[in-house]
C-alpha cells in the first residue's frame, strides 16, 4: 500500500456556523483518519522531529502506539515527556517545530506528518477513557514554591512532583492556567481541557494557591524562609501600548484586557456573567500575531460588528501561526497590510476614528524581516468604535521591583543562564519572564529544564 503523501485532513466547523460563537473550531481526528494519518510516519532511526521539540517527546513512539490501536501506551509515552498534551496538540505551532523539522519536508510533493492533531487526538482519546494512573516517586523532603501557573511553572511543578518534591504554585488571579486561561480563546482552547490537565496535575501531589500575588500578598523573603528552592515562571503579562495622541479616549483596549474580560470574566457568556465588552459596529485590531488573531475573531464573536486587522507589515511577515490566519479569513476578518495608526480621533472622549500611516517595507531589520517606513503625507481615516492593541508584552514589575537583588537584562526580563539559574541562589526561572513573548511549548520546555536543574541543586 503507498503512502499518501499529503496530510489527512481534520475536521471543522464551517465559517458560517462558527464565527459567532465560542465553540472549538476544530473538531479533530476520526479514529480511521488519526491511524491513516500515524501510518505516513517514516519511524526514522534518526527523528529530527523530536529534535524539534522543545520537551523531546518520543514522537515515533506515540504514533507508532497509535497506528498499532495501542491507544494507552501512545497516551502514557506522550505523558511521560509532556504533561499539557492536550493543550500543545492545539495551540503550538507545530509547523515550525517538530512539524517543521519532519524529514517528509524534503521529499518532493510530501507534507509533514500532522504531529499536532494526533497529541490532540491521543490526548483527547485519553481524557475521555481515562487509562493512565497517577504514579510519584518516594515522598523527598523538600519544598519547592512555583510563582505563576502558566505553562511554565505547571510543567516545572509536575516533573518535581512526580519525582516525589513538595511543589506549591502561587497564582496572582481566582483561577490557574495563567495565559491558558486568560489569552487564548474558547474557540482554540477549552478551559475545560485546560482545567482537566491541571487536574491531572495536581493528582501529582503539586498544591495551588490561587489570589496571592508574591510581592503583595506574600514576599520573596518569606517564600526563601518557607521552601528550600523558588521557580519563577510569572510570564510576560503587562501590555505594550503605542502611545499615539488619543489613546485615552474611551474604547481603545489593550489585547491582555480584552482576552482577559472575554476568557476569565466570561464577558462572551453575557448576560449570565455581569462583564460585558462594548465593541461597536466597527473594530479594528493592530498587530500580526497569535494574539492579533485571537483578539479579532473574539470581537467578531461579541456581537455584529465589521472587523479589520491592520499590520505595518505585509502578509508574507506576519508572526501569526497560518491556520489561525487562515481561519481568520474564512470568517469574514479584513485585513489592511502595510498600514500603521498614528492619531486617535475621538468625540465627548469616545473613540471615533482612527488615522493610519501608509507604509512601505524597507530593508531588513534584527529580525530579518524588511523594516516598515512611513510613505509621506499618505494616510487614510477609517471610522471605528473600538481598537484593540496586539502589539506585544513586557514583564509585570509588581514582583520583580520587590527582589532589587535578582538581576534583569536590557529588556526588563529575568537574567537566567542555560539552567534557568538566576543570579540568587536557589532561585530559578523560565518562560516569557525570561526569554519575552514565546510560545506555550517553549515555555514548558523551560519549566522542564528548570526543575531538572532545582533537583540538581537541591541534591548538592
Amino acid at each position: 500500500m503507498s503512502m499518501n503523501k499529503q496530510r489527512i485532513p481534520t475536521q471543522e466547523r464551517t465559517p458560517e456556523e462558527r464565527n459567532r460563537d465560542f465553540f472549538e473550531v476544530n473538531l479533530g481526528y476520526t479514529k480511521e483518519d488519526a491511524v491513516l494519518e500515524a501510518e505516513r510516519c517514516l519511524q526514522c532511526k534518526n527523528p529530527l522531529c523530536v529534535k524539534g521539540c522543545p520537551v523531546g517527546i518520543d514522537i515515533p513512539g506515540f504514533i507508532a502506539e497509535l497506528k498499532n490501536d495501542n491507544l494507552s501506551e501512545s497516551a502514557k509515552i506522550l505523558k511521560t515527556y509532556n504533561y499539557l498534551p492536550a493543550i500543545c496538540g492545539r495551540v503550538c505551532p507545530q509547523e515550525n517545530q517538530c512539524e517543521g523539522a519532519c524529514i517528509l519536508n524534503k521529499m518532493k510533493d510530501n507534507e509533514p506528518v500532522s504531529i499536532g492533531k494526533l497529541e490532540k487526538y491521543v490526548a483527547d482519546w485519553e481524557r475521555e477513557n481515562k487509562t493512565l494512573t497517577v504514579s510519584v516517586h518516594a515522598k523527598v523532603d523538600k519544598r519547592i514554591a512555583i510563582i505563576g501557573s502558566g505553562p511554565s511553572g505547571l510543567t516545572c511543578a509536575a516533573y518535581l512532583a512526580e519525582r516525589g518534591y513538595d511543589c506549591t504554585v502561587f497564582e496572582a488571579l481566582h483561577l490557574a492556567g495563567g495565559v491558558l486561561v486568560y489569552g487564548i480563546p474558547e474557540f482554540r482552547l477549552p478551559k475545560r481541557i485546560v482545567q482537566n490537565e491541571i487536574d491531572a496535575i495536581k493528582k501529582l501531589g503539586v498544591k495551588i494557591e490561587t489570589d496571592i500575588i508574591v510581592g503583595k500578598t506574600t514576599t520573596m523573603e518569606e517564600l526563601k524562609e518557607a521552601f528550600d528552592a523558588i521557580f519563577i515562571g510569572i510570564g510576560a503579562g503587562t501590555p505594550r501600548m503605542m502611545g499615539i495622541p488619543g489613546s485615552e479616549l474611551i474604547g481603545i483596549y489593550s489585547s491582555s484586557e480584552f482576552l482577559t474580560r472575554i476568557n476569565l470574566m466570561k464577558s462572551y457568556r453575557f448576560p449570565y456573567f455581569d462583564t460585558p465588552v462594548r465593541t461597536g459596529k466597527h473594530v479594528i485590531v493592530v498587530g500580526g500575531g497569535n494574539v492579533a488573531m485571537d483578539a479579532a475573531r473574539s470581537a467578531l464573536r461579541l456581537g455584529e460588528a465589521d472587523v479589520k486587522v491592520i499590520y505595518r507589515r505585509t502578509e508574507s511577515e506576519i508572526p501569526a501561526r497560518i491556520e489561525e490566519y487562515h481561519h481568520a479569513v474564512e470568517e469574514g476578518i479584513d485585513f489592511h497590510w502595510l498600514t500603521n495608526p498614528v492619531e486617535y480621533i475621538g468625540e465627548n472622549g469616545r473613540l471615533k476614528a482612527v488615522k493610519v500611516q501608509k507604509m512601505a517595507l524597507g530593508e531588513p531589520d534584527s529580525s530579518g524581516r524588511r523594516r516598515p517606513v512611513p510613505i509621506k503625507g499618505a494616510f487614510e481615516i477609517f471610522e471605528t468604535d473600538t481598537v484593540i492593541e496586539a502589539i506585544g508584552q513586557t514583564p509585570n514589575k509588581v514582583l520583580l521591583e520587590t527582589i532589587p537583588a535578582l538581576q534583569l537584562n536590557r529588556w526588563g526580563n529575568i537574567d537566567a543562564d542555560e539552567k534557568m539559574q538566576t543570579s540568587m541562589c536557589g532561585v530559578f526561572a523560565g518562560g516569557d519572564i525570561v526569554t519575552g513573548a514565546a510560545t506555550v511549548i517553549e515555555a514548558m520546555g523551560a519549566g522542564k529544564t528548570a526543575a531538572k536543574s532545582i533537583i540538581e541543586y537541591l541534591e548538592k
